[in-house]
């Protein structure tokens, strides 16, 4: 459906008539139809004065978006379409502002949206009122109480898939301010007889479906309960399902309405378990078993069920199976106990299974109201929201149907009074002569069924507690002979003639003529089901149940507070219920919500008139609208109605000047309406009938099409004459653009020619001034070239001349030169000839080497020992000695890098040099120590005073000074030692106090055992033997494991000239007292980040996690 526009007055653009007051003319049939039609456009609100009427349409419409709430909100009742917001602002605005408390009264049989209109009406409160923290957590508990009441109070019915099985008023409470301070919730006549049984095509109470399909596996073998449905009598198996509907969630949506309404995690549970008793119940079967007097005694057939209903309750199982199998009556100081047959051992299961759901009921109606009623005790303003059950007519009418129907006819009773008078004070608040209306009054049939005397439900008491056979038939009797005469009671066997021959009427039924028709009662289990008898036995079983909430439900059950006075029935209890209802609706100012079912299939788009129309009739709209409209049919301010109708009158339009009364007068005046149809009220018109409204409008229409075709019209004039002053406008502007580029451009033409005549000119003159010069230059270029022509042929002959003269010279030299060489040459060639080639070879080699030597003196490397650059050999021949003399060069530098070093740093390379040896290639460790100086006594012994005594204790010089981790030989575990190694000693010593643990001679250190990974752990071994060795062998951690290593193994070599044995591997044996323990170092994720655990095993294996 597109989204439905805002109307500014409920008259327009209207579907049908939205308030039926101005139905013309009135009858059911015109009522029914304007509901149709209205229903079939979606407008399924209509008003009959400030009464809503409301059609279930069975879908979701867009019609209550947080806009659509801004839309209603402080808005007059009147101004918008018909809706429910309306009337809920209204109700609300007028707690707020003018301090009346207000009730809702929502009515309509099961299926007709009753239980979706009160949460609509809380919803839009919740959505108008104040903020804030504490506002919305009391607006919250609020709403959330419905889920836990609808799990526990709806159920699935041939008409509606959450029909609510019981009726409730709750009482919203709000401060000075209109904010929510909390509520109060009553309940009326739960349907406590489906606990036990339903009707084909209906089911139980919600929770229970809910509980076994949304518990966890956890929950449900904790209650003993089991997820198929077929397991339990109780559930009806073929509506287990209803289409839509997820029960599973919907139990963790009660879970955590639950929650947040204020429920504790145990009273859910107990809750929860009474829920199971419930169920369980209902499987306890009972076999006849006879008795030596020949009396039928009733057995409990299957005990495993009455044992988990004891383990869940904490009931003692004989208790309960007693109770069900006998009864004792108390009278004064007798007690007599009989036992029961197997019909009564049933009627006690589900009498039993009926108050105990019942109770726990109103257990959580109160314990809600605990949690939602208001903190405060100040002056408080109330919003009453009642969702009660609509009249009822089946097929079968029972007991139920009875006291429904009677509590309708009280709710119909107070509607009328309450219309009546509201009608009576406005007319006297605006000064209108008040004329009496004639209407049905319903005080007959009230009277009937409540009256003290010889009222139904007082005759009904009367059997209950009347000593003798009491059966349905007698109090059948009874009604015959006390109520034949009334004229809205028929019986087949009443006294008055008038019904003797009617045969329509079943032996064993009684009708009622209710002001919404005729009902049929059928008698059977009036007395049953209005004693609501529970046995005393199964009341004290229940009282001794360990379950604490059970035992508060039958506080009856008490030994020491027996009652023998009989409890009040089922009828008196409702009739006192309807009584303080009725009370408590007269002290507020009613609002009504009448809501229809469109169809029995619960289908969107479907208007089956003639149930509609049973609904219009029992509802009394048409007897409502009469009511409404028997004075004046419509009633409006004199503001909006003058601002609605002015447009009729000349005087009025555009605008009045004067009081809105005097123009509203004027305007009747001039339309010539009859005196008699309206009267002016002290702020209202009031308008006798609807024709004359419609005539209004029908006038108000045409007057509207006249004033838009006048606009029209003066919008066109305005547009075109606008439309010729922007062309106008536009042409001016466009001529003046036009001129102003026509000059631009001659004025660039002139400006161009002008340009082009005088460069034309400027270059005629110029090249006549280049011929010129070009002629003069080169006369003087001719002169200069002539001469530099002679100069050089005078050059040239000079050069020539020179040149001949040099060259007879030059032969001259070089014959004379010839002449000397070839004298020597023949001189000295008797020495050369022989050595010649040796010579040259020896003399060419030395100088290559020469070069060599002084060529490397440029290019010798630095003196660094670790710097391995050197030059690349010139010459292949010479490889040899390049590689000597690279050798040469390293061992001088290295020596001279010794010869700067300190005895102290000789030592300390030593050492170095020496864990190399050891450990370089083996341990994972040894890279990272390459760096780390050794420095042996990290532990000042001689400057702390806190180790004066360990110092004085040790003679010998301290090679080794370190806190190490000693690991505990029964358990892995470490404690920290100092670690001192001396020239003939290894010596433990605490590290608080500094008193010496351990001495062992390095005599006695057999050898040292390590892992190969990165982890800082070593175990020293003992002789054996040896008096250091009586406890066995050391395992240390330290973060200086290589420097300790290599200083033991040096010490040790030193004083005993034996190398000490170093062994690295990730399994080695080490000796505790007597036993040999292997130490395994593996690969593990630590907990504590990087560093190594160590744990014991076992007697034979210490495991080292190293990560």
């Amino acid at each position: 459906m597109a989204k439905m526009e805002v109307k500014t007055s409920l008259l327009d653009n209207m579907i049908g008539v939205g308030d039926m007051v101005l139905l013309e003319p009135l009858n059911e049939e015109t009522v029914i139809n304007n509901l149709k039609k209205r229903f079939d456009h979606n407008e399924i609100y209509t008003y009959i004065g400030s009464v809503v009427i409301s059609v279930n349409p069975y879908r979701s419409l867009p019609i209550y978006s947080p806009e659509k709430v801004e839309d209603y909100r402080n808005r007059n009742f009147y101004e918008l379409s018909p809706h429910i917001f309306a009337l809920s602002d209204e109700a609300y605005r007028s707690l707020r502002d003018q301090d009346k408390d207000q009730c809702i009264l929502i009515t309509g049989e099961s299926g007709a949206g009753k239980t979706e209109a009160s949460k609509l009406v809380m919803s839009y409160v919740a959505a108008v009122c104040g903020k804030g923290a504490e506002v919305n957590q009391v607006k919250e508990q609020l709403l959330q109480s419905n889920p836990v009441l609808e799990a526990f109070g709806n159920a699935k019915t041939v008409r509606n898939d959450n029909s609510s099985r019981f009726g409730k008023y709750m009482d919203i409470e709000f401060d000075f301010k209109g904010d929510p301070l909390g509520g109060v919730i009553s309940n009326y006549l739960l349907e406590k007889s489906r606990v036990v049984k339903q009707p084909r095509g209906e089911r139980n109470f919600h929770v229970f479906y809910q509980l076994l399909s949304g518990a966890s596996e956890e929950l449900l073998n904790k209650l003993k309960l089991e997820r198929d449905f077929s397991r339990y009598n109780y559930l009806s198996l073929d509506s287990a399902k209803v289409n839509g509907v997820d029960d599973a969630a919907n139990f963790r949506t009660v879970r955590n309405a639950m929650q947040i309404v204020g429920f504790m995690d145990h009273e859910v549970e107990s809750v929860l378990e009474v829920v199971a008793a419930v169920l369980k119940l209902g499987n306890i079967e009972f076999k006849p078993e006879s008795r030596v007097n020949g009396l039928d005694e009733s057995k409990i057939k299957d005990k495993n069920e009455l044992k988990e209903i004891c383990e869940l309750t904490g009931i003692d199982q004989s208790v309960l199976e007693r109770a069900f199998s006998f009864r004792t009556v108390e009278a004064k100081q007798e007690k007599v106990s009989t036992t029961l047959n197997v019909a009564q051992a049933y009627y006690a299961r589900d009498a039993l299974a009926k108050n105990l759901y019942s109770r726990l009921f109103s257990w959580l109606v109160n314990r809600i109201n605990e949690s939602i009623k208001a903190q405060t005790k100040v002056r408080k303003k109330v919003m009453g929201v009642l969702d009660i059950y609509g009249f009822e007519i089946f097929e079968d009418n029972s007991f139920e149907q009875f006291i429904i129907n009677y509590c309708n006819e009280k709710l119909q009773q107070i509607f009328i009074e309450l219309t009546l008078k509201e009608e009576q004070e406005e007319y006297i608040r605006e000064d209108i002569e008040w004329t009496h209306i004639e209407y049905f009054n319903n005080a007959i049939i009230c009277d009937l069924i409540e009256n003290n005397t010889n009222g139904i439900l007082a005759m009904l008491d009367e059997e209950c507690l009347r000593p003798g056979t009491v059966t349905d038939e007698t109090f059948l009797e009874k009604l015959n002979q006390v109520c034949a005469t009334h004229q809205h009671f028929e019986s087949r066997m009443s006294k008055c003639s008038r019904f003797l021959n009617d045969t329509s009427l079943p032996h064993s039924c009684f009708r009622i003529q209710h002001y919404a028709g005729k009902v049929l009662y059928q008698v059977e289990g009036f007395v049953d089901k209005n004693n609501d008898l529970l046995y005393r036995d199964l009341s004290q079983a229940m009282w001794k149940a360990g379950h604490a909430l059970i035992k508060s439900l039958f506080p009856e059950g008490n030994p020491a507070k027996i009652n023998l006075k009989r409890p009040p029935t089922a009828g008196s209890q409702f009739k006192a219920s309807v009584a303080t209802l009725m009370k408590n609706l007269q002290t507020k100012n009613p609002n009504y919500i009448r809501c229809i079912k469109p169809n029995d299939k619960k289908a969107a788009r479907i208007f089956n008139e003639g149930l509609v129309c049973h609904q219009v009739r029992y509802l009394g709209l048409l007897e409502n609208v009469r009511v409404r409209r028997a004075g004046y049919a419509f009633r409006q301010a004199y503001e909006p109605c003058l601002e609605r109708y002015k447009m009729l009158c000349k005087q009025t339009w555009p605008h009045w000047k004067g009081p809105a009364r005097a123009g509203v007068e004027v305007l009747f005046n001039e339309l010539e309406i009859p005196v008699e149809e309206y009267s002016f009220g002290r702020s209202k018109i009031f308008i006798r009938n609807p024709r004359t409204l419609f005539k209004l409008e029908d006038l108000r229409k045409q007057r509207l099409e006249d004033l838009a075709t006048l606009i029209q019209k003066i919008y066109r004039g305005w547009k075109c004459r606008t439309h010729f002053l922007l062309m106008r406008k536009s042409q001016i502007v466009i001529a003046a653009w036009y001129r102003r580029y026509a000059q631009q451009k001659r004025y660039q033409q002139i400006k161009s020619s002008t340009l082009v005549i005088q460069s034309y000119i400027r270059g005629w003159k110029a090249r006549k001034i280049l011929r010129e010069l070009k002629h003069q230059k080169r006369c003087e270029e001719a002169a200069t070239t002539i001469a530099a022509y002679w100069h050089g042929t005078q050059a040239r002959r000079e050069l020539k001349r020179l040149k001949e003269e040099a060259r007879r010279k030059h032969a001259v030299a070089v014959i004379w030169a010839y002449w000397l060489g070839l004298k020597v040459r023949r001189e000295y060639r008797k020495f050369f000839r022989a050595n010649a080639g040796k010579k040259i070879y020896e003399f060419t080699l030395q100088r290559i080497v020469q070069k060599y030597f002084l060529e490397m003196k440029n290019k010798v490397p630095s003196l660094s020992p670790i710097d391995k650059n050197w030059p690349s050999r010139p010459y292949l021949f010479l490889d040899s000695t390049h590689k000597e003399l690279k050798r040469i060069f390293h061992l001088w530098r290295c020596k001279k890098y010794r010869d700067q070093f300190t005895d102290q740093q000789k030592l300390i390379y030593e050492e170095k040099l020496e864990a190399s040896e050891l450990f370089k290639d083996k341990k994972a460790l040894y890279p990272s120590s390459v760096g780390q100086p050794f420095q042996g006594p990290y532990l000042e012994i001689n400057k702390n005073p806190k180790y004066k005594k360990l110092k004085d204790a040790i003679e010998e010089k301290i090679i080794i000074a370190e806190v190490v981790n000693k690991i505990n030989r029964a358990n892995g575990k470490s404690t920290s030692r100092i670690f001192l190694l001396t020239n003939n000693n290894l010596l433990l010593a605490d590290q608080k106090s500094g008193q010496i643990k351990s001495e062992v001679p390095l005599v006695d250190v057999t050898k040292v055992s390590m892992s190969s990974q990165n982890d800082g752990f070593f175990a020293v071994h003992l002789k054996e033997g040896s008096e250091a060795a009586s406890k066995g062998d050391f395992l240390f951690s330290s973060d200086h494991l290589i420097e300790m290593a290599t200083k033991l193994y040096r010490t040790t070599l030193s004083q005993t000239r034996q190398k000490l044995n170093i062994e690295i591997s990730d399994e080695f044996l080490v000796q505790f007292r007597q036993d040999k323990v292997c130490v395994k170092f593996i690969q593990g994720n630590q907990k504590n980040g990087s560093v190594p655990t160590c744990k014991r095993k076992n007697n034979r294996l210490l495991e080292v996690a190293v990560p």
